[in-house]
């Protein structure tokens, strides 16, 4: 940032010197006990004033107010010498007075902007130097004055405003206002223009401010990435504002709260080309140094930080829509021409007509650019009109992506297309409710996902295990958080952006759809967004819309009420169903209790407020036995435990709640219910849903894991999965079987666990088999076998990890094909595990020769998958060599380093030494990556110790990540201490009688 307030002693008794020195060219009367004579000094005073005031009203006038060089780089403010035109004439005395009260206010020294002022429009003019990565700009901003104000406070990030730029003029046509002083507060990252004479209500002003800055190269502002195209090195400039840096590249009013709209003029070298929001309006190639200047199309209101521009030298295609909006993609030329983007080209024509038919709003901009860059701080960021994506994520090549890639790859596209509704169209007022735009984005992820592909069936099926069983483990600690959360200041905002916003937040909006039902859903959804187009809403407000939907036919459900308690409460419920069963009554009822879900027995017990925490629930019920299956029944648990009629029930009846786990809570049962359940199971699965098979998976490992629950029954329903068809429960199985894996894989008894889990396996895995050798991926997408395919790398991945002798030998066999004839013909689909496999088995060559491969493939997806599998490896020297590489190396890009250190931690073998080179390089990596990194090194059991010890002394800060990580880590410890010995113990058993007991 430019200017900062550095001025010795600037801050003294609470207010400024500068203060000081303003008063000091006004005579103010004074009164005083001695008679001394002083008339002569008054006078002289008052004469050196008037004389003072005269020089300092001429040279204002002379420069007219406007400096144009851009010096003052020392940071210290200006102060009385920015005058402005216009008249001379100080205050009177009685304003003075109030202005310094309002000066010693400091509305600078808040965290958040005063709310005095508003911007309406931004006219920013840049120019881009790619030669020395810097840029100089100049900004026009339209203001309207809300509530009187001597001060413009707005937000500027390493910005140098040159001297004497500053300047303030009345709308329309109006005189130049006076500037007492504009400063830097680089705490609150703000810049603060202090006026002579209050802004008037209702008035308009324009404020030009120029400035100098640097393209940087740390992914967030304005920066730079590169690429080698033909040997040679190419950069480009593109930006990233999202959430607070937009001012790293213009002063603005950086808060989502204050949209304008914007008028963008980029000048740069004509080898590059430039992109905006809007499209180019016009274009000037300059006669004196060849340079071409855009001007984009003014934008709708928006954010500043959905504002977007790039400076790089890619080609494109493009297609339009039906209603002809234009969509292009950019890329690396050689990415283009080898056809890396027609995918994603062709399903975000297909999505924006899905869209504006789901939501009954057009999309609002005539272009909509999707732009692949080499280096990104997310995997993609929705700025409206000109979306920005890593390359992994929207560059696919079909002969060699995996499905499960390019199934990653659509939903990325589907999620940041849906923003362009929910989030650039309609923004939340604050970021507490990030969770508005984010969560209906991941929501859409699976809707959108069914719409371009209805036989993946995502929303039913896969958005259970990846999103509402994924939540859910994190959602169960007592680290947890709500969904909305408080957030003050600028380092607040980041920890917003987390699995609670996304995951929860897709998963509560899932829940709230069903209670609803789709139509009334969606015309809740249209009303919200006609009623808040082009501008800001918080949660309240789409309560109010969805609420009103409801009671247009006769549903008198206050959804705000309802939501409330799932968004302002951490955490979700354990809901517990028993019978009530009285041989008197002919019909029977079931009790219903709910209790806040916790892994932590100890913090159950001694946590106050888990017992104060209560939801309103929507609990959808059936009952069946081996030959039927109820109707779907629905009771509203309101209070802690409540009884509830049901239909009639015999003996044999069991009970099964949350059909098809639409509800974001989990269902416990008494252990007959349980066991009847696993009967059910064993003896046909089919005639539970495959929703409600996965989901009973789920729910009964992590009761088991939590002590609401015997080990030994999740390990007795999962015995019926050698007569499991589906993909979905082996998917929700696996998971589970993974976590239990990271915690006994170095116990003595860990064979007992493995070979219990290869004895599930096997008997599907021999049937599925492996994809024909050599088989190639083209129209995989649109294959009706994908659920298949989808099972079958399931279980070779299970039958490999392992150690299922015939997974490893097929692995090593086209691991030995490949390097004997140079010929990949390993099927796309399961290339990660056989990869990984294979240097996990084989020797130091095959790990050089999947390096050399490494570096060799142009294909992004396949890349991705061969720096994974050199991670695998058994040898520690290769895995230390491997993660030195990705900080030292320039072979292994930059965004990839914090991947390889999460990949090694999940070997076995690389644990310990990911966590100790964690430690060790901490200070590098800290300025790469979040504190979540902790969580991987951090889940071995003898790590408490060394965790605590390094929390202590690297100085990390008391950020989210940190307690969660020790709370997974004290989970551990507790589970082997309370659990490991039953577990082992069951497994020890004869099936037949375990299956008893």
């Amino acid at each position: 940032m430019g200017l900062n307030d550095s001025s010795p002693g600037a801050m003294r008794n609470g207010r400024g010197l500068s203060d000081q020195w303003a008063e000091s060219v006004m005579v103010r009367p004074r009164t005083t006990e001695r008679h001394i004579t002083v008339h002569k000094r008054l006078v002289l005073g008052f004469a050196l004033s008037i004389l003072t005031l005269i020089i300092v009203t001429a040279v204002a006038v002379v420069l007219s107010v406007r400096y144009e060089e851009c010096g003052a780089r020392d940071g210290t403010p200006e102060v009385g010498s920015r005058g402005s035109g216009g008249s001379a004439r100080l205050n009177g005395s009685r304003d003075r007075t109030g202005d310094r009260g309002e000066e010693e206010m400091q509305p600078w020294r808040t965290s958040r902007l005063p709310g005095t002022l508003r911007p309406r429009h931004y006219h920013l003019r840049l120019a881009v130097y790619m030669d020395n990565f810097t840029f100089s700009g100049d900004v026009s901003i339209e203001i309207e004055c809300v509530n009187a104000t001597r001060f413009i406070v707005l937000h500027t990030d390493r910005l140098e405003v040159c001297k004497g730029s500053g300047r303030l003029a009345n709308k329309p046509g109006g005189g130049v206002m006076r500037i007492h002083r504009h400063f830097a507060f680089p705490l609150n990252l703000m810049y603060v223009v202090v006026l002579h004479r209050e802004l008037k209500p209702m008035r308009l002003y324009r404020l030009n401010i120029s400035f100098d800055a640097a393209i940087e190269d740390e992914l967030l502002g304005f920066f730079r990435s590169s690429y080698t195209l033909q040997r040679e090195r190419r950069y480009l400039a593109v930006t990233q504002f999202s959430p607070i840096h937009a001012r790293k590249a213009f002063p603005c009013f950086d808060e989502p709260i204050y949209k304008a709209t914007f008028s963008l003029t980029l000048r740069h070298d004509p080898q590059y080309l430039s992109l905006s929001n809007m499209p180019v309006e016009s274009s000037v190639l300059s006669e004196e140094d060849g340079w071409v200047t855009n001007h984009f199309s003014r934008t709708p209101r928006m954010s500043t930080y959905y504002l977007a521009w790039a400076v790089c030298n890619f080609t494109y295609k493009e297609t339009q829509t039906d209603s002809g909006v234009t969509i292009r993609l950019y890329a690396r030329p050689d990415a283009i021409s080898s056809g890396a983007g027609d995918y994603a080209l062709h399903i975000t024509k297909r999505l924006l007509g899905f869209y504006q038919d789901y939501f009954q709003v057009q999309y609002s901009l005539p272009k909509l650019d999707l732009l692949a860059v080499p280096k990104h701080p997310y995997a993609a960021m929705e700025n409206w009109g000109l979306s920005v994506f890593v390359e992994q994520k929207i560059l696919l090549d079909a002969e060699v992506s995996s499905s499960s890639y390019q199934m990653e790859l659509t939903m990325v596209v589907v999620h940041e297309i849906c923003h362009q509704w929910f989030g650039d169209l309609v923004t939340p007022v604050w970021w507490e409710d990030v969770w508005l735009k984010e969560g209906f984005a991941h929501f859409f992820e699976y809707v959108g996902t069914d719409f371009l592909f209805p036989k993946w069936n995502m929303e039913k099926q896969r958005f259970l295990t990846d999103v509402l069983h994924e939540v859910m483990l994190l959602d169960g600690l007592s680290s947890s958080h709500p969904i909305s959360q408080d957030v003050q200041q600028a380092t607040d905002i980041d920890r917003v952006f987390d699995w609670i916003a996304y995951k929860k937040g897709a998963a509560l909006i899932r829940m709230l759809a069903n209670v609803m039902g789709q139509p009334l859903f969606q015309k809740g959804l249209n009303d919200y967004l006609l009623s808040h187009m082009y501008g800001n809403a918080a949660r309240d407000d789409l309560w109010k819309k969805l609420t009103q939907a409801m009671r247009s036919e006769g549903r008198d459900i206050d959804i705000g009420e309802m939501m409330d308690r799932w968004t302002l409460q951490m955490g979700y419920p354990v809901i517990t169903v028993s019978k009530n069963q009285t041989e008197q009554l002919p019909t029977h009822y079931i009790t219903a209790s709910q209790q806040h879900f916790l892994y932590g027995q100890d913090t159950r017990n001694n946590n106050n407020n888990n017992n104060s925490l209560q939801w309103q629930v929507l609990l959808t019920v059936v009952m069946g036995n081996a030959s039927m299956v109820s109707r779907e029944q629905l009771i509203w648990i309101n209070n802690k435990t409540e009884t509830h009629r049901i239909d009639a029930m015999h003996g044999n009846t069991w009970l099964l709640g949350n059909i098809n786990q639409t509800g974001y809570f989990r269902v416990n049962y008494d252990l007959q219910n349980w066991r009847l359940l696993i009967q059910q199971l064993h003896s046909n699965p089919q005639m539970i849903s495959v929703g409600n098979r996965a989901g009973l998976i789920d729910d009964a490992f992590n009761l088991a894991r939590a002590g609401y629950l015997p080990q030994n029954i999740p390990l007795l329903l999962i015995g019926y999965l050698p007569e499991e068809s589906s993909f979905l429960p082996w998917h929700a199985a696996s998971r589970v079987l993974y976590q239990l894996d990271k915690l006994l894989d170095r116990t003595d008894e860990y064979n007992l666990f493995s070979d219990y889990v290869l004895k599930q396996v096997a008997s599907r895995y021999h049937q599925m088999g492996w994809p024909n050798p050599g088989s190639g991926n083209e129209g995989n997408v649109l294959q009706a076998s994908y659920q298949t395919e989808e099972l079958q790398r399931e279980l070779i991945m299970l039958a490999c990890s392992f150690g299922n002798k015939q997974c490893h030998r097929q692995a090593v066999a086209y691991i030995s094909d490949w390097i004997s004839s140079n010929k990949n013909r390993i099927p796309p689909n399961i290339r990660d595990i056989v990869y990984c496999t294979g240097v996990s088995l084989m020797d130091e060559d095959v790990w050089e020769f999947i390096w050399m491969k490494f570096h060799s493939s142009g294909a992004v997806s396949e890349k991705k998958i061969l720096l994974e599998a050199l991670t695998c490896s058994d040898n520690t020297f290769l895995l230390n060599r491997l993660l030195n590489l990705s900080l030292t190396s320039d072979l292994v890009p930059e965004q990839d380093v914090i991947d390889v250190i999460i990949h090694v931690c999940r070997n076995p073998q690389g644990r310990d030494l990911a966590w100790k080179y964690f430690r060790e390089k901490w200070d590098i990596l800290n300025a790469r990556s979040d504190t979540p990194l902790l969580l991987c090194p951090c889940e071995r059991p003898n790590t408490l110790d060394q965790l605590c010890d390094f929390i202590q002394t690297s100085g990390v800060g008391a950020g989210p990540a940190l307690p969660r990580a020790l709370e997974i880590v004290e989970g551990n410890v507790r589970w082997h201490r309370l659990h490991r010995r039953h577990f082992y113990q069951w497994l020890r058993k004869p099936q037949a009688s375990a299956f008893n007991g």
